[in-house]
């Protein structure tokens, strides 16, 4: 029995073009989505996940808006809107406690995470 050689050919052009509208359908669609408030008088932790125990990524600065674009239960936090398990995918792979965004609601206002 051989061993038979194969070459893989990318296309680098046609994989950049497909990324880079990707990413121009992602930014619209950002675009497109309710922004809700942070808590006034609160730099909201970002985490890489639904907790405390997860890594900050970045810290929000005062007076932000962010979308919401799913929501997964996790920790439960006490902060300015009251006591949830909540947390509120703002971006790719990262969270913040539901309990500092004002969304006019004590539930789900986006769908849940996957």
């Amino acid at each position: 029995m051989g061993v038979e050689d194969s070459v893989t050919t990318v296309d680098t052009a046609a994989d950049t073009a497909t990324v880079t509208e990707a990413a121009a359908t992602v930014e619209a669609a950002s675009d497109d989505l309710q922004k809700y408030p942070i808590a006034p008088g609160y730099r909201v932790n970002v985490r890489v996940g639904p907790g405390t125990n997860y890594r900050i990524v970045r810290t929000l600065p005062y007076g932000m808006k962010v979308p919401v674009y799913c929501q997964k239960p996790g920790e439960r936090v006490t902060g300015p809107y009251g006591t949830t398990n909540l947390w509120d995918n703002i971006a790719n792979g990262q969270f913040i406690s539901d309990a500092y965004v004002h969304t006019g609601s004590d539930g789900y206002v986006a769908p849940r995470c996957d």
